[in-house]
């Protein structure tokens, strides 16, 4: 079983190696009965970078890790795909639907930590 931590590290690698950004890891794993313990957002500027961005993380946690989604919703629009990794649920957003929806803010117990953009 590979540790949840490792899992996190590689999607966020996966993240930024196209280049997605303003990455924020909503931490739940001080809340109780939740579902996951992990909320991974993060953002591209369009509808191309966003299934680009999906289809890295896909590809380099499959590759580094030999981990695969359980799920992924999304494709169709690529304006927010979201990716269950069991523990993880990664969301990839348009800019627009990133700030219509807020989920960040939904969890106010939750512990927010920013990854800081590469370029």
């Amino acid at each position: 079983m590979i540790d949840t931590k490792v899992v996190l590290d590689k999607i966020v690698e996966g993240i930024q190696e196209r280049k997605g950004n303003k990455i924020t890891i909503v931490d739940m794993t001080n809340i109780e009965n939740y579902t996951c313990s992990y909320f991974v957002i993060c953002q591209g500027n369009s509808t191309t970078q966003v299934s680009s961005i999906a289809d890295s993380i896909k590809d380099y946690v499959r590759e580094q890790i030999r981990v695969k989604p359980f799920a992924v919703d999304g494709y169709t629009n690529s304006q927010w795909i979201a990716m269950d990794y069991g523990d993880i649920i990664v969301h990839v957003f348009l800019p627009e639907l990133r700030e219509f929806y807020q989920i960040e803010t939904l969890w106010e117990d939750a512990n927010l930590i920013e990854i800081p953009d590469l370029d």
